[in-house]
């Protein structure tokens, strides 16, 4: 994350050279993403579709910065059986770390969300994607984080996704709830491609990492103070690939 690397191989040391300027900034201010920048409630979509009345598995594809603390978010959200982070928007070819981080590979880094459409509606997940996971008005950046590969994007994978998507865009729009108008993408899922071992599960599996610590963990608070009926105490969340 960042316009480099936040770690070389698995030893976590290549920080971005932007990260440190902006860590005493960050701890100071607990600013992260949205949680940090942005103070107003955000409204439940308008256009929703119901809770199955069975258990039946879904999938959404979200990006929004750093797939860490997205992907972190999710996995104590009700109702998710499975996030996983990878890369969305470009070819297979290039769907792997060092090429995305490079910006030019169409790629954005993003979070494959299965979910219990009879516990949570897709509604409900894009109200924490725009109120928790991220500054939906931020654009090619979140954060200290710099780059297309960064960018706010719903990879819709039906007709269904884009409807009750662009609806609420328009909608929190037109409330004007954020200060800048939203710049996420709203384009066609062609795949999801999984990113490496090392980037999955990775704030429960370092919570003191000092960029969890200072951008991700928040949010995870944020989560549980402003959509209590969605938040969840993280369980083993399996992996959906």
């Amino acid at each position: 994350m960042g316009s480099g690397s936040k770690f070389m191989g698995s030893a976590f040391t290549g920080f971005c050279s932007g990260f440190f300027r902006v860590v005493a900034i960050a701890a100071l201010t607990a600013a992260c993403g949205i949680a940090g920048a942005q103070a107003p409630s955000i409204p439940a979509p308008k256009v929703d579709l119901p809770l199955a009345p069975t258990p039946a598995q879904a999938k959404l594809v979200v990006a929004g910065g750093c797939f860490w603390g997205v992907e972190a978010v999710y996995e104590h959200v009700r109702g998710v059986t499975g996030a996983v982070s990878g890369y969305a928007g470009g070819t297979a070819a290039t769907a792997t770390y060092d090429q995305v981080s490079n910006g030019d590979t169409r790629h954005a880094e993003s979070v494959e969300i299965t979910y219990d459409a009879s516990r949570v509606t897709l509604g409900q997940l894009l109200q924490v994607f725009f109120s928790v996971a991220h500054d939906p008005t931020q654009v090619d950046q979140q954060g200290p984080d710099h780059g297309p590969q960064y960018r706010s994007a719903i990879f819709f994978g039906s007709p269904d996704q884009e409807r009750i998507a662009s609806a609420y865009v328009a909608q929190l729009n037109a409330a004007k709830v954020f200060r800048a108008p939203i710049a996420t993408e709203i384009t066609k899922l062609t795949r999801f491609y999984a990113a490496e071992t090392d980037h999955q599960d990775f704030a429960a599996r370092y919570p003191q990492h000092p960029y969890i610590r200072v951008y991700d963990a928040p949010k995870i608070q944020y989560l549980r103070s402003t959509l209590p009926k969605l938040y969840v105490e993280r369980n083993e969340v399996p992996q959906s690939r």
